[in-house]
């Protein structure tokens, strides 16, 4: 079974900073995208940043933002850990949301599958 572990969630004030960890159950992906997505109250789920695998393991992956996220937040992943991070500086209100950990794992000759975390609270107060 595969399952995506999250864990950093918080309260911060506004400028604060939170680290968002997540920990993905299985390694029998031969590809494998994570990145973190969010939804605030009454508004739809939306991306904040993917990373791929990369071609190796010390490679980083390529990286995909939201604008709205842009020089303020940083997604890194660690291949050994099995684990994906996302680093949040000059948090905003408007960055308050349930956020969720994503993964696209695609198995030797299968299709790609997505997997989502339980969801993770962040609130940055004004």
């Amino acid at each position: 079974q595969v399952q995506l572990v999250e864990s950093g969630g918080g309260l911060v004030q506004a400028g604060g900073s939170l680290r968002l960890s997540c920990v993905l159950s299985t390694r029998a992906f031969r590809d494998i995208t994570m990145g973190w997505y969010r939804q605030a109250s009454g508004k739809q789920r939306e991306l904040v940043a993917t990373i791929t695998n990369g071609r190796t393991p010390a490679s980083g992956g390529t990286t995909n933002y939201a604008d709205s996220v842009k020089g303020r937040f940083t997604i890194t992943r660690d291949n050994a850990e099995n684990a994906v991070y996302l680093q949040m500086n000059s948090l905003k209100a408007e960055d308050t949301a349930v956020y969720y950990c994503y993964c696209r794992g695609t198995r030797p000759f299968d299709t790609p599958r997505d997997y989502w975390g339980q969801g993770t609270q962040v609130t940055v107060s004004s």
